[in-house]
């Protein structure tokens, strides 16, 4: 099963991706409104500092890969993994696809609607049997690399 989800999302991704980048930051693409929801639960939760809200948008064993960090699995973990975290956000989708109840969501970043991306990230998806889209993994990094101290 996991190997014909990475098989599907691949497949689809690379007929979603235009190779059409020629701006410094990518164009932002309309989402159905069943995925919109995410985006927005997700930004209104991060800015909220709800950490159990979050948790909530994963699937019962959702992931975050957190940059530099080993992963964090489960709803428990992940809500744990939030605590104490939030802060001004503005998510928006540059590619996205679904296939049954598969999907996925390429996006970036920002502080602000208004302000250029600071990072990028991939949500993976599921549709649960009620319909509801939810996070199977969440990973994002930063558009800058780290400062090195030498």
């Amino acid at each position: 099963m996991l190997a014909k989800l990475s098989v599907t999302l691949l497949l689809v991704a690379s007929m979603a991706i235009s190779p059409a980048a020629t701006a410094e930051q990518e164009p932002s693409v309309e989402l159905p409104s069943e995925l919109a929801r995410v985006l927005r639960d997700y930004e209104e939760a991060w800015e909220g500092r709800d950490a159990s809200a979050l948790a909530a948008l994963f699937a019962n064993d959702g992931f975050v890969l957190p940059n530099g960090r080993p992963p964090v699995r489960g709803r428990d973990a992940i809500r744990e993994h939030y605590a104490d975290s939030g802060g001004p956000l503005a998510l928006r989708a540059l590619a996205f696809a679904t296939e049954g109840s598969v999907g996925y969501i390429i996006g970036g970043f920002a502080r602000k609607e208004s302000e250029p991306d600071i990072g990028k990230f991939t949500l993976t998806l599921r549709k649960e049997v009620d319909g509801r889209w939810l996070i199977v993994s969440d990973m994002d990094s930063p558009n800058r690399r780290p400062s090195s101290s030498n």
